[in-house]
């Protein structure tokens, strides 16, 4: 094409995401694929969302998805004005970036992390500055010392993507109070609903200390909605405005609006989620020590565990099994692997796959 796109995104690369299953089952011929490279809810979503998009008029949905917000502001104790929708969280951390930074600004967050953080700052003309993970931990005393004055973001994914480590309330508040308040923290909590440990930060009741942060949830993990695209953002009227001025009218469709706010108050199927998220973890731990495999302990529902040797070859021959699963070359973690929790059928399955790979009964 002659017409030549900004200079900046010439040099960009795509983003790269989880390989698609139709173009997998072609490329290898295969019949079936168990997808556990996403961090999907293997469980699918609650039954109640199938009856609800039944009632999804031709009309345009609500711009302002009043009825789902108004739900959400009831169920985490803050005002609907301070709630923004997204089409997922990919277009609130999008928004977020082309509302607050300017070109030669500087973000900061963990490596590995979300990989999305990156990609968004460079669109804008931004710099990512990337701080280690310690210990598969996000490092946030390095992180404020990292902190200079074209910082403009700070992206903390807790509990982290793809370590599934988390920080406690006390070293939020401690790093909080290091951070100039012309920055703006982003408080990523995709997967707060599955956190096992102690001390998890109740981000909400920092709003009222710290105007500038904001937290992204999404309804893609516990209610299953990956889908149908619906996250949203909790933080002051002022940075809920400032999205509202840019977001796409419309963004998150009718049925997307219907299924989140059914998901909402099904708490059957989120305990089924939970249950099965928590029961399978134990299992698959108790698998990965058997193997003598050393894995992060997670607060997610994926664990990132270590095979000893470079996984990309194996991950390779596991999918030509039909389990697509991810490596952790990409995530600067040669011998490791993130897989999703699947059911107690895709997990048993799995781990005997891994096992004959691993032990070179691969053909």
């Amino acid at each position: 094409m002659s017409v030549r796109p900004r200079a900046i995104l010439e040099k960009l690369p795509p983003y790269k995401a989880a390989r698609s299953v139709p173009s997998l089952k072609r490329e290898y011929g295969l019949e079936k694929i168990t997808k556990l490279a996403a961090n999907e809810n293997t469980l699918g979503f609650s039954p109640k969302v199938l009856e609800a998009i039944k009632k999804v008029s031709s009309q345009y949905p609500d711009g302002t998805a009043y009825d789902l917000r108004k739900r959400l502001s009831e169920k985490l104790g803050v005002e609907i004005g301070q709630i923004v929708l997204g089409n997922g969280s990919f277009e609130l951390i999008y928004l977020a970036a082309i509302a607050y930074l300017e070109k030669g600004d500087e973000t900061i967050g963990a490596v590995p992390s979300f990989g999305w953080y990156k990609s968004v700052t460079q669109i804008l003309g931004g710099t990512y500055i990337g701080v280690p993970v310690k210990d598969f931990h996000v490092d946030l005393e390095k992180i404020a010392a990292d902190v200079t004055e074209k910082t403009k973001i700070i992206w903390l994914c807790n509990p982290n993507n793809p370590t599934g480590t988390i920080f406690t309330e006390r070293e939020l508040e401690d790093f909080l109070s290091k951070i100039r308040d012309d920055i703006l923290v982003i408080l990523d909590e995709a997967y707060v609903d599955f956190v096992a440990e102690d001390g998890f930060p109740d981000s909400i009741s920092l709003l009222k200390k710290h105007d500038n942060i904001a937290i992204f949830r999404t309804f893609s993990k516990l209610e299953g909605l990956a889908s149908f695209r619906v996250g949203y953002a909790i933080s002051t009227t002022d940075f809920v405005d400032t999205l509202n001025k840019i977001r796409i009218p419309s963004n998150v469709n009718a049925p997307a609006q219907l299924a989140a706010l059914v998901s909402i108050d099904d708490e059957e199927f989120k305990n089924r989620t939970l249950t099965n998220a928590r029961e399978q973890k134990k299992f698959l731990y108790g698998e990965f020590k058997r193997l003598g495999l050393s894995y992060v302990p997670s607060n997610t529902n994926f664990i990132f565990f270590d095979i000893g040797v470079p996984s990309t070859p194996i991950v390779e021959k596991i999918l030509k099994k039909g389990f697509l699963i991810r490596g952790g070359a990409e995530y600067g973690f040669d011998t490791m692997i993130r897989l999703t929790i699947g059911t107690p059928e895709e997990n048993a399955e799995f781990i005997s796959i891994l096992e004959g790979v691993l032990g070179g009964k691969d053909e």
